[in-house]
């Protein structure tokens, strides 16, 4: 059965027109490091599919022994030219080994595959993201080892999450340092069950049934839910994983495209801006019992700290999800700006997207991008994936630009009346 889907994956890549990959390695309770390939590409009614393609064991964590088993699967579904000229993606994380310049998994790619760009993976990026908004500032790598501590209270011990449950009705989930989507739920349990989970740790501190290092260590959790620093910081990042989370979330659909990440990474860095302009009014939201566990701290090194906070994420995010050389050629599918390139076409963009692909015919993308942005049936497009969509609905097989008035020479389905 295996074989027989794999057989039908190798037809359909060999038949669409463009082929991405993604890579990464996983290991499995033997301790076994392996890689995992998928396809991403367009099948023949032109819908967005993703198709697992394999396991293959690693011998080591070096970027030729990653790169061989890639290419071998590669060289047997795209073996001649016009089949490698397809392949015009390949996205992994970002460690050196996958993502060098000069002797990583994607070079040792691209030297195969010329028109494979490397992206690395955005919710990979985003995570880097937090991990640098965490890594930079003291008070928050504290904080994050509160939170952590917290959830490791629990997670050890059958007993304790017993008494958990008795009392918040709730378990604690681990965290990761790596997945910043597992943080959101942590997050959300202390939060909105701060009160319940003091409780929680007073009851703890106060049975007899309970040992003594569960006793002292609820006791210092006591304290640290009633400090506000770390009040002011749950707060704060509360507000900044639910955007963090529903980014996560984006990005990790299928039907993803590049213009709809630009728009969807633009719309988190305001949000986060809006968070930062937001930094002076936590304070009233603070519970009243709340102390200093410091008394040299004060609120206003704490609005501080939270404004840099906020830098942080907005910087990163500016800088790792910047538009740059084979990317800028998305924005020639930006919908919301036909209505400016039906004004003034930006050239710019045409001639960076054919560098990057050398197979697009350059006056032949600008006539047919220049009929589309006159046309403001195509405006209602909120992605390129939406965009592609829409003509196959119009029935939209050819365009052919001619004059300045934007006369249009339109193939249509036959069974259809309308011309659009």
């Amino acid at each position: 059965m295996f074989e027989i889907i794999r057989s039908h994956i190798v037809q359909e890549l060999q038949n669409t027109d463009f082929v991405a990959i993604q890579a990464d390695d996983t290991t499995d309770v033997a301790t076994i490091t392996q890689s995992v390939l998928v396809f991403r590409y367009l099948d023949s009614d032109r819908n967005v599919v993703e198709r697992f393609y394999g396991f293959t064991h690693l011998r080591d964590s070096s970027a030729a022994t990653i790169t061989e088993p890639i290419l071998c699967q590669l060289n047997l579904i795209l073996p001649d030219l016009p089949q490698k000229q397809k392949l015009i993606a390949q996205s992994y994380d970002g460690a050196s080994v996958m993502s060098g310049s000069l002797g990583g998994v994607q070079k040792l790619i691209r030297d195969v595959y010329p028109n494979a760009h490397f992206v690395h993976c955005y919710a990979h990026q985003l995570n880097l993201i937090m991990q640098q908004a965490v890594s930079k500032i003291r008070e928050t790598r504290v904080f994050f080892q509160d939170i952590g501590g917290i959830a490791a209270f629990f997670t050890r011990s059958p007993k304790r999450t017993e008494a958990l449950h008795e009392i918040v009705d709730k378990s604690v989930p681990r965290g990761s340092s790596t997945r910043w989507n597992f943080h959101i739920r942590t997050f959300n349990l202390i939060f909105e069950h701060r009160e319940g989970l003091e409780k929680c740790f007073v009851a703890i501190g106060a049975r007899e049934d309970f040992d003594h290092t569960s006793q002292n260590e609820a006791h210092g959790f006591i304290r640290t839910l009633q400090d506000k620093q770390f009040q002011f910081l749950l707060f704060l990042f509360h507000e900044i994983m639910r955007d963090v989370d529903a980014l996560y979330d984006q990005l990790q659909r299928k039907d993803i495209d590049t213009v709809s990440v630009k728009a969807a990474t633009s719309t988190f860095v305001q949000k986060i801006k809006k968070v930062r302009d937001g930094v002076d009014d936590l304070e009233s939201k603070l519970p009243e019992h709340s102390i200093f566990a410091n008394r040299r701290q004060n609120i206003t090194s704490l609005v501080r700290i939270g404004k840099e906070i906020c830098d942080i994420v907005i910087v990163q995010a500016q800088e790792r999800f910047s538009f740059t050389k084979h990317l800028v050629s998305a924005t020639l599918l930006q919908s919301k700006e036909f209505a400016q390139y039906d004004e003034s076409f930006p050239e710019r963009a045409p001639n960076q997207a054919v560098e990057a692909y050398p197979m697009l015919k350059k006056e032949q993308l600008r006539t047919e991008l220049t009929v589309l942005c006159g046309m403001p049936v195509y405006r209602k497009a909120t992605s390129a994936l939406t965009l592609l969509s829409l003509i196959q609905k119009l029935h939209m097989k050819k365009l052919t630009y001619r004059d300045s008035d934007f006369t249009k020479n339109c193939d249509y389905d036959s069974n259809d009346n309308s011309r659009s």
